[in-house]
């Protein structure tokens, strides 16, 4: 089981799919690879540090909660070597091509990406909706080994490699408030207190930028256990805009047709704490037989 989670900043994989990869880990052991791909430098996301150095606090912050995640991570770059800059509210060849080879490279089962809001009055964060439609554009081309060679030339167009296209999934969105959906829902409580950890890693964003915000319910934290109080808090906001129940840490995902439509039984095979709903798992496996699922 491959599975690659592609999301625009530092710590947008904590928040929302940081338990779903534990529970996978937990149950697969060896036969599970996660990573991570953060499309941004993350520099522009502070009020008091130099771009620089924010980029280099939160490059270190996102490895510091890997190690600790147990995943590989990967900040993408450009074919030229460089990062892609914060902001990217611009769809370039460039983040196209750069996606296409990481996906290309690890070859997931699995992808999860943020969504494309289609409500007008949802909220949005322009760098998510960026990455979105990216990975939307670049789905069918996964497989296509000649779509990007001016950007990644290769010595022999004869020889190509034959690639999967995966299971393609949207995680929650905290900035699309009253425009997210979940197809299915994975319990998550077992590994609530390693989604703190890796989440408290990144203390230039939770103690310093989103307080500073002000979008996210988040003041400065005195130490972990005052911290655990304020996630458990967003899960609950998070479970009561879905429609779950509250008191137990969730994650939620929607499936697109973006990649290779799944089969019911194949998501219920593979995602372990996975949440029963009758209505909600009726309602997956129509638009499942709708889109042609086997």
């Amino acid at each position: 089981m491959k599975v690659l989670h592609v999301h625009a900043h530092f710590d947008d994989f904590e928040f929302v799919a940081a338990g779903t990869f534990e529970r996978w880990r937990r149950q697969l052991g060896a036969d599970f690879a996660g990573k991570i791909v953060v499309c941004t430098d993350g520099r522009s996301g502070h009020h008091f540090r130099s771009r620089e150095e924010t980029a280099r606090v939160r490059l270190a912050e996102q490895a510091a909660s890997a190690e600790l995640g147990g995943y590989a991570f990967e900040l993408l770059r450009k074919p030229n070597g460089q990062p892609f800059e914060e902001a990217c509210r611009v769809l370039t060849t460039d983040l196209l091509a750069a996606l296409w080879k990481s996906i290309r490279e690890f070859e997931p089962d699995y992808l999860i990406c943020p969504p494309l809001p289609t409500d007008p009055q949802a909220g949005v964060h322009p760098d998510h909706i960026t990455v979105a439609e990216a990975v939307r554009r670049v789905a069918y081309m996964i497989n296509v080994p000649h779509a990007f060679l001016t950007e990644y030339p290769v010595a022999d167009e004869s020889q190509s490699r034959w690639v999967k296209t995966p299971v393609i999934l949207h995680a929650y969105d905290g900035y699309m408030a009253g425009a997210n959906t979940a197809d299915l829902v994975v319990d998550v409580e077992e590994a609530f207190d390693l989604i703190a950890a890796e989440s408290w890693c990144h203390q230039s964003q939770i103690n310093e930028w989103l307080p500073w915000v002000a979008r996210h319910h988040i003041e400065p934290t005195a130490d972990f256990a005052a911290w655990k109080q304020k996630l458990r808090a967003r899960f609950d906001r998070q479970a009561r805009e879905l429609g779950l129940p509250a008191g137990r840490a969730s994650e939620a995902f929607a499936v697109t047709a973006w990649g290779i439509v799944p089969t019911m039984a194949q998501l219920r095979r593979d995602f372990p704490g996975w949440v029963e709903d009758a209505a909600r798992d009726e309602r997956l496996r129509a638009k499942l037989a709708r889109w042609g699922a086997e």
